[in-house]
């Protein structure tokens, strides 16, 4: 019953991306299908093989390596700061890891190690799905560095992007995470399903954005430039940029964890003095559960697991993350994956404004565009969200 339940939340998923298609004559089914294809395989493969599990805990212990080193970074430097009650201090044990694993990515970008891996990979996913090589550049790329960063690095190819190849390259960052970030993920949420979620995520983006906005290119205007991204004239001195950059990502995050959990406590408060007991979240939930029972979620479970997807579209997946963390113990294994696996993505009201504004700064008038269609934006990225989440719970 669980597997035809996942299978017509697909259907719905898809459905809705067709119903707001800009062009429905011109939707890519086969590569679509190739991409669905791709998402079952790779879920299977990492869940119920042992050489996918054995994948899944290897590439785990390298991060969770990272991180110890990491730690010894942030030990040296506030080592002797303590607070009173010895309680866990979510800046200082999460966030500041970020720091090293930017300046990880910085060096491997300076390397090449990255651009190869990402040409190459996005050239293979083109070639396999029909889909132009910009896009699937992008979409490659969108799952090693942030939102901003994977724009920028096609900032060369703005020029032939007409609306729909827009809309589909910002779904990519939208439906993306950073790869300098997933170390502070993997300290909330288990690794496997983090993990899991970035490909998964990847092939929805382009799944979901493909229906929405199809796209027929001309060889002539799809050309990727694989540059250094790092900005860096030495190995040190790309080491430098990404501790920086990382300092950057992580004072951000920490501004907006104080803001959103901050609003959130006053909303709720406000709620509460309507609705004696009643929390936003649980308003959410009950948005969210039809949806998330065909997600297969359990019913008993619905209504909070709902309020933690919805909390992570108005607020961001840090925050979410750290509700879902808190009460990770009440749900069933399956219901943390699926939940994890929604909440790896950056599809939230704030990157809105974080993508219009990326492109704002290469193009003002494709940065209008995206402006003008951000709510749909959102929409389809969230729908790459469920999609994917419920992926992986027909495996689950």
């Amino acid at each position: 019953m669980g597997i035809i339940l996942g299978l017509l939340a697909i259907l719905i998923v898809l459905a809705i991306a067709y119903v707001m298609s800009n062009n429905r004559k011109k939707i890519n089914y086969v590569g679509i299908g190739i991409m669905l294809v791709a998402q079952l395989l790779t879920t299977w493969f990492m869940f119920m093989t042992p050489i996918g599990e054995a994948i899944i805990n290897w590439i785990s212990n390298v991060f969770n390596k990272l991180i110890e080193f990491g730690s010894e970074g942030v030990s040296f430097v506030l080592g002797g700061i303590a607070t009173e009650d010895g309680a866990n201090v979510f800046f200082f044990n999460v966030l500041l890891i970020i720091i090293f694993f930017s300046t990880i990515l910085s060096v491997l970008t300076y390397l090449k190690i990255l651009p190869t891996i990402i040409k190459y990979l996005g050239g293979l996913i083109s070639k396999i799905t029909g889909l132009p090589k910009v896009e699937s550049f992008n979409a490659v790329n969108s799952m090693f560095f942030g939102q901003s960063e994977a724009l920028i690095a096609i900032k060369s190819q703005f020029h032939h992007l007409n609306d729909n190849r827009l809309y589909i390259v910002s779904a990519s960052a939208m439906g993306s995470v950073s790869a300098s970030i997933i170390g502070a993920y993997l300290q909330m949420l288990p690794a496997q399903y983090v993990l899991v979620a970035i490909p998964l995520n990847m092939f929805s983006a382009l799944i979901i954005a493909s229906i929405i906005a199809p796209v027929e290119v001309d060889k002539k205007d799809d050309v990727v430039d694989v540059k250094d991204a790092s900005g860096a004239n030495s190995f040190f001195e790309a080491m430098g940029n990404g501790a920086l950059d990382g300092g950057k990502i992580a004072l951000i995050v920490a501004s907006m964890l104080i803001a959103f959990i901050a609003s959130l406590n006053l909303v709720n408060w406000a709620v509460q003095g309507i609705f004696a007991g009643v929390t936003l979240q649980q308003i959410i939930g009950y948005v969210f559960a039809p949806i998330g029972v065909l997600m297969g979620i359990a019913p008993g479970e619905v209504i909070d697991a709902g309020g933690i997807m919805g909390l992570k579209i108005i607020t961001n997946e840090f925050v979410a993350m750290l509700e879902l963390q808190a009460i990770m113990g009440e749900f069933s294994e399956k219901t943390v994956g699926i939940v994890t696996v929604f909440l790896t993505s950056f599809a939230n009201f704030s990157s809105i404004g974080i993508i219009a504004g990326t492109v704002q700064g290469i193009d003002s008038k494709k940065g209008a565009k995206v402006s003008s269609f951000g709510l749909k934006l959102l929409i389809g990225a969230t729908l790459g969200s469920i999609l994917s989440a419920t992926m992986a719970g027909l495996f689950l």
